[in-house]
């Protein structure tokens, strides 16, 4: 195993020196440039909000799926578990080109995406119900403009094995048709087995119910292309229910929360994302830029620009992505200029222990945070606001001081009470989903783990990714204290495959509220030290622990880490 406080001088000096060329002959007119283009004007609120239902499965596929991959599959490693986890559940999803309307004062325009769409279909699957996804690569494969045309999807925040994943150089090109072509790399099958974490030590009956999933996402995971690829539109979400959240406010099960529920009807994924139009109205994204200056001057929510929902009077369940490839997003509910309280009742993957009243929602590139808000205490053709004041000019992150009253990103129209028949009967307890306390007198084992640009490169302890070979290796089960520390004056957002973590500590005191459930991105402000309960447990396998302001962890501030039994 190398260690992964000894510098890599050699990848170190090539890219530096191909940032500094790259930078002076390309990336500085660009990004000055960037600062004084003015966008086509775009009244908000003209076009309602794109609303995702659950995607439908397949009965069958064709060919069947195999542990090991078939002739006309993509390589990869046979799927861990089949035996075991027999998929029921099975869906195909297609990465194709077509022609999207941000905007009706924005032309229509090329972009990438899933089934035609962007974001992608969502997903619904439930624990203990095993599903095979099968990805098509349908882009072109002469394509022109950024992003690049090879995939490698990864399930964000799923209790995955390393051949699903998605690891980032683990990509397929496009299927090529024509006579006399073979037909392998068609697809590539992802097998997501949906078991709770720790299911080894339950008597392999499902794993630690407490340790459940909620909101996920998908997207691109091409190595040195994610930041691209996923702006130009490889994301979509994926929700995971069990008996406690069932996902139906109606379950008799005593068990059940009774969540607002009905995916796509009281149950809404919102997608929100800060995008870079040129003068013409065109998506523009500067694939050489190490720092991520050119920055967005749109926010796009489920793919439009500033969109409206209607809704009843009545409680509705908001999973709030951040999408962005590095703009941070502090959101307010507002009405009449007044700020409003809500129930945040998770935060990325997992519901909290209890329900916290909130007036904002703080989240960094790749974090989520289910909200609840009862409409029932206002009049039909209200109009309520999600508010973003967040204070961001470059890729460093926010800055402190806040912008007020800040920009109205989506309105929220009361229109109507509940339909006659269907009263409101969800609810919000005052118990969600219990934690289980991680046993610190167990670990046996503490790693530091600095984020810094050095050099004009980002660096990981000194060293780049390096796709070929493990910077740690852990041992299955063991658990670990790792202690992430961010250098310099840039926010760091760090994402770990595989498993959720705890904070412990944030600067040596408790995390705030929110921050006190299970995690899988843990945001790092300049020169601040994270401590994080993790315990890898399994699948064993290659993952990968990366920057989510995806210009740094395309410019390898990424590091692999192998699980060995």
């Amino acid at each position: 195993m190398d260690n992964p406080n000894v510098p890599d001088p050699g990848k170190r000096a090539l890219l530096k020196s191909s940032a500094l060329v790259a930078g002076a002959s390309l990336l500085a007119p660009a990004t000055l440039q960037s600062k004084t283009i003015r966008p086509p004007t775009t009244q908000p609120f003209l076009e309602a909000l794109p609303v995702r239902m659950a995607k439908l499965p397949l009965t069958y596929l064709s060919p069947a799926p195999t542990a090991a991959p078939g002739p006309r599959e993509a390589g990869r490693a046979a799927h861990q578990g089949w035996d075991y986890w027999p998929p029921q559940r099975f869906y195909e999803l297609r990465a194709n080109e077509f022609i999207h309307s941000f905007h009706p004062h924005l032309p229509p325009q090329k972009i990438w995406g899933f089934d035609g769409m962007s974001p992608g279909p969502t997903f619904v699957m439930r624990h203990g119900q095993p599903a095979l996804v099968r990805v098509f690569n349908e882009l072109p494969p002469d394509s022109v403009g950024f992003g690049s045309p090879e995939i490698s999807t990864h399930m964000h925040n799923a209790h995955t094995p390393s051949e699903s994943d998605g690891f980032p150089a683990d990509y397929f090109s496009p299927y090529k048709h024509g006579p006399g072509l073979t037909r392998a790399g068609e697809y590539k099958d992802h097998h997501y087995v949906n078991c709770h974490s720790n299911y080894a030590e339950y008597d392999y009956s499902d794993g630690d119910p407490n340790e459940a999933l909620g909101t996920l996402w998908y997207h691109d995971h091409r190595l040195d292309f994610t930041a691209a690829n996923v702006y130009k539109g490889l994301a979509g979400f994926s929700l995971m229910f069990d008996e406690i959240d069932s996902g139906n406010e109606n379950d008799a099960n005593p068990k059940a929360l009774r969540l607002p529920s009905g995916v796509g009807e009281y149950d809404i994924t919102l997608m929100f994302e800060h995008k870079h139009f040129n003068a013409s109205g065109y998506l523009t994204f500067n694939q050489l830029d190490p720092e991520g200056d050119e920055f967005g001057n749109k926010y796009v929510v489920n793919g439009k620009v500033q969109p409206f929902f209607q809704v009843e009077r009545r409680k509705y369940r908001f999973r709030m992505l951040n999408a962005s490839i590095l703009r941070f997003f502090e959101f307010y509910l507002v009405k009449g200029g007044q700020d409003l309280t809500f129930d945040y009742i998770a935060n990325d993957g997992n519901l909290l222990p209890s329900p916290l009243k909130m007036n904002k929602v703080a989240i960094a590139p790749a974090e989520r945070a289910d909200i609840v808000v009862d409409f029932s205490q206002f009049a039909i053709g209200d109009e309520l606001f999600i508010v973003d004041r967040i204070n961001q000019d470059d890729g460093r992150g926010p800055n402190s001081i806040r912008d007020f009253p800040g920009t109205q990103v989506l309105r929220f129209n009361v229109v109507r009470d509940t339909p006659v028949g269907r009263p409101d009967l969800s609810r919000v307890p005052e118990v969600l989903r219990p934690l289980t306390q991680p046993d610190l007198k167990k670990v046996r084992r503490k790693r530091n783990f600095k984020f810094e640009r050095e050099d004009g490169v980002w660096v990981i302890n000194d060293r780049l990714f390096d796709e070929n070979k493990a910077t740690v290796t852990l041992k299955l089960g063991e658990p670990e204290i790792w202690t992430l520390e961010g250098k310099g004056s840039w926010h760091h957002p760090i994402h770990i495959h595989l498993e959720e973590g705890r904070i412990l500590s944030r600067n040596g005191k408790p995390p705030p509220p929110h921050e006190r459930g299970r995690k899988d991105v843990f945001v790092l402000n300049p020169g601040e030290k994270v401590e994080v309960y993790l315990r890898f447990t399994d699948f064993p396998g290659k993952y990968v622990m990366h920057c989510h302001n995806l210009i740094h962890e395309d410019h390898h501030m990424m590091l692999r880490f192998d699980v060995v039994a």
